[in-house]
């Protein structure tokens, strides 16, 4: 299994990014997909998640009517669209499938 995160960068508050996580060496379409991000000093925290359709998703209050996570299973590809960025966003966010992380793609929100 591998999942490569990218899209990360430096935003000023307000603005907008979106991460992809390339997906490979398992079957994408039959399993469900999550975001997480981890702040310095702070624990690992679930962002969004998605089920192997996308018919349901799953989001953190703090990042709820913000953030959208949607997924192409033509292309092993699950997104998270970040808008009205917040300087407590800044993270290096994950892509997840179950026991298996991407390498991290950093998320610096900052005037």
């Amino acid at each position: 299994v591998q999942l490569v995160e990218s899209g990360g960068g430096l935003v000023q508050p307000g603005g907008s990014l979106r991460l992809s996580c390339a997906a490979s060496g398992f079957t994408f379409g039959y399993y469900g997909m999550s975001w997480y991000r981890q702040a310095p000093g702070k624990e690992r925290e679930l962002v969004a998640s998605i089920v192997s359709d996308g018919a349901s998703r799953n989001y953190a209050d703090s990042v709820k009517g913000r953030f959208t996570i949607s997924r192409d299973n033509a292309k092993n590809t699950v997104y998270l669209q970040m808008n009205s960025l917040k300087p407590e966003d800044t993270a290096v966010y994950y892509c997840n499938f179950r026991h298996h992380w991407g390498q991290g793609t950093q998320v610096t929100v900052s005037s």
